[in-house]
């Protein structure tokens, strides 16, 4: 199938296309999509569906929800109802696409999610994640909402099952926690980019909820971190929950990453039982000898067990 704005395809929408596929199907679908701005709240709850930007064609899915925005009934539409893009539909395949949240900063709006993924075996290549606060949300969401409040969204109540997903040559921006929860994916030569706040702290670029008894969390190899920001300003990443995992390998990290690397989220009992582990950081903000004493440097025999293949064992089949 292939969406065009211009009226030139099957569809001028991308949620028209994704409604015509039966709902229990079986067979791989693929979508292309003409260049374009597509301004959706685009919901993919469809299996084997594979979304393709067109070759050399810019390809923006973009919306504008953000936390604290009203919705219906006047209540604030909260972290999880603010996405752009919500994937509930396994073995996703997404290629050449921007997705992005343009509500603005996290100080004005709150969380405002470019990319929510609720869904197992989900691949994207050469794609790009725009957002400032809480860019990409890997879910399921936690067992246990924090403080006693009720997480909402459209998630809420769906059966909690880890998924795995894949990110290769993409490009994520944000600022505070914009790569968390609780799923187990695999970042492998990637731009990790940090905007600045103009703050003493810039931001955090991950905040895992990993489940205790999950052997993986958060996995980023080759990757570049990069930013405008100040150095000595952004955290490798907090404890969303006290069983975070989370491990940089091979990684160039630029100056603006905080000497210490990481943040306990002042949670002093999550230094016991986070696992945060770097091997061979490099770059003016790679020394990982001046980090935090309960992070980890992974031994050479250590790392190989965080190869993308050992951790998602589908990769060759999407």
């Amino acid at each position: 199938m292939i969406v065009a704005k211009d009226g030139s395809g099957n569809f001028t929408a991308i949620q028209e296309a994704i409604d015509s596929i039966p709902e229990k199907n079986e067979d791989k679908v693929i979508i292309q999509m003409k260049g374009g701005i597509y301004e959706e709240k685009l919901i993919i709850n469809k299996p084997f569906v594979v979304l393709e930007g067109m070759e050399n064609e810019e390809v923006i899915i973009s919306f504008g929800d953000y936390a604290k925005k009203l919705g219906e009934g006047g209540a604030e539409l909260g972290t999880f109802g603010s996405y752009s893009t919500l994937i509930t539909g396994a073995n996703f395949y997404a290629k050449n696409i921007t997705f992005r949240n343009d509500a603005g900063p996290g100080t004005e709006v709150g969380q405002a999610l470019a990319m929510y993924v609720d869904a197992d075996k989900c691949r994207f290549e050469d794609c790009s994640f725009l957002g400032s606060q809480d860019t990409i949300f890997l879910g399921p969401l936690p067992p246990k909402p924090m403080k006693g409040n009720s997480f909402g969204g459209p998630r809420e109540g769906a059966e909690k099952k880890v998924g795995h997903s894949y990110f290769n040559r993409c490009y994520i921006q944000g600022d505070v926690d914009f790569i968390f929860g609780s799923g187990v994916s695999v970042f492998e030569n990637c731009e990790i980019f940090s905007l600045d706040r103009g703050m003493d702290v810039n931001g955090y670029i991950t905040a895992a909820s990993t489940p205790k008894h999950s052997e993986f969390g958060f996995v980023f190899i080759n990757c570049r971190l990069t930013s405008n920001a100040a150095a000595d300003s952004v955290y490798l990443g907090r404890p969303w929950r006290d069983f975070a995992k989370t491990v940089f390998i091979n990684c160039w990290m630029g100056e603006h990453i905080k000497r210490e690397g990481w943040d306990n989220w002042n949670k002093s009992q999550a230094e016991t039982t986070t696992y945060y582990g770097e091997y061979n950081s490099h770059g003016p903000g790679g020394n990982m000898d001046a980090r935090v004493s309960w992070a980890r440097v992974l031994t050479e025999q250590e790392v190989k067990q965080f190869s993308s293949e050992k951790i998602l064992d589908f990769l060759n089949s999407i």
